[in-house]
């Protein structure tokens, strides 16, 4: 393919250099005159491992170029990835100055062009953008080139380099992710970007968007949570070098897919306890966790926020569908689902409950005494069946999958319906009163 690139930064070079090598004719489009100068004499503008001779081969080969020049990088292009900048703006949010800028050229470029009807030149951003960017990129294009033979279909292209590693990164990526919601537009990136034996995944623009949001705060955290256990256990004597590499020897729980599933608040005899307990090691010793801290407030919004939706919306009667704090369990200590309860009967709601495990009679130690002083009606509100809960319910609040859960709500379904699992598969979720927890 013939391919323009907006951007000769950190990640347009390296995607220029790389989809060189691939046998893809490159034109990096860019205003600063270095940089042209550099990558044309073969040069690469930007400090990375391999990237200079990688530009200086596919530069010699005849397959790189640089131009200050939008029409000549456009003429016969098959493809635009948009690579600029989008620092933070003066209010911390994303200043998309550059990429409106980019926009603007690309628009009025290729409507100057002379088209071709049969041919649809596809615009890929590649830039950090927040969810929606590339949808209002599409409009404002579309009204640019009303009226011309021009037909553009536009992308997420998310990328996953990393300073130092970019070139490795570029060859063997963890994925391909095609933000487009056009069959044709995602099998044109596909072919371009897409590498043999790595998975592609296509999704919708605004996905890809808040995918590389998603992965980058992940980052952060990880950083951060390694230090403040550092400065912790620094503290009384530990060294968390240790601590860590046994802790990244956990690949079924702690590196892992488990805990990262959007739902409903953490709870249980162990996590809230534990948490707890660290922090006060750490106000012991006179050291700081702010991200721990905030773990346990933002636990309790998760909480607020379901309470809150409750009371916003009309009725009086609820349904709580799932009372321990997970499934295949009847424990209920510090379950964010008693939390619920509690504060919705303080609130004057009729709450019924069902789980199909919790048998009042069979508690026992600390759970028995929990609930007792948490929910010392349980007896009184919890029903014998799913259906009972839910008969002339105005709400139901959703944490169990039972099969008596799912049936008991397919067939008298409530006006409102929060899934605070995420698993209710897709016939409950298709209710017109569905509403996901945190989706």
């Amino acid at each position: 393919m013939k391919v323009a690139i907006f951007g000769l930064g950190y990640v347009g070079t390296v995607t220029a250099a790389c989809l060189a090598t691939h046998g893809h004719e490159v034109w990096g489009v860019e205003i600063d005159p270095g940089k042209v100068a550099l990558v044309d004499a073969g040069r690469s503008p930007i400090v990375e491992p391999g990237l200079d001779d990688l530009v200086g081969a596919a530069v010699r080969a005849g397959a790189l170029h640089a131009t200050g020049d939008d029409a000549a990088a456009l003429d016969g292009a098959d493809v635009s990835l948009v690579c600029v900048a989008t620092p933070s703006s003066a209010q911390a949010g994303t200043d998309l100055g550059h990429l409106d800028a980019v926009t603007a050229s690309l628009a009025a470029a290729l409507r100057a062009g002379p088209g071709d009807p049969g041919r649809r030149h596809v615009v890929a951003v590649r830039s950090t953008v927040p969810p929606g960017t590339v949808e209002r990129l599409e409009r404002r294009l579309a009204a640019a080139l009303a009226g011309t033979r021009r037909r553009v279909g536009v992308a997420m292209c998310p990328e996953f380099l990393r300073e130092g590693t970019a070139i490795a990164d570029f060859f063997a990526p963890p994925f391909t992710v095609i933000g487009a919601g056009d069959d044709d537009v995602a099998a044109t990136l596909t072919d371009l970007l897409a590498v043999p034996g790595r998975p592609v995944h296509t999704v919708d623009p605004r996905t890809a968007e808040a995918l590389k949001y998603a992965c980058n705060a992940f980052h952060a955290t990880k950083v951060t949570f390694a230090n403040e256990l550092g400065r912790i256990f620094r503290r009384y004597g530990v060294d968390s070098r240790e601590v860590m590499r046994l802790f990244c020897e956990d690949d079924q729980l702690n590196i892992s897919p488990r805990y990262l599933r959007p739902g409903f608040a953490f709870g249980g005899s162990c996590l809230p306890k534990d948490l707890r307990s660290l922090l006060h090691l750490a106000r012991v010793a006179n050291v700081d966790l702010p991200l721990l801290a905030a773990t346990l407030q933002s636990n309790a919004v998760c909480v607020n926020d379901v309470v809150d939706r409750v009371v916003a919306g009309d009725g009086h009667t609820v349904a709580l569908l799932g009372l321990s704090f997970k499934p295949d369990s009847d424990d209920l200590r510090e379950s964010p689902s008693v939390d619920v309860a509690e504060r919705l009967l303080g609130k004057g709601y009729e709450v019924r409950i069902y789980d199909p495990i919790i048998n009042p009679a069979a508690l026992t130690g600390s759970n028995r005494a929990y609930v007792q002083t948490r929910l010392p009606h349980l007896r009184r509100i919890l029903t014998d069946t799913a259906a009972d809960a839910v008969a002339g319910a105005d709400v139901a609040l959703v944490s169990s999958v039972d099969p008596a859960v799912l049936a008991a709500l397919r067939a008298a379904p409530p006006a409102r319906l929060i899934d605070l699992d995420g698993r209710l598969g897709g016939d409950l979720e298709r209710l017109p009163g569905y509403e996901g927890v945190a989706w």
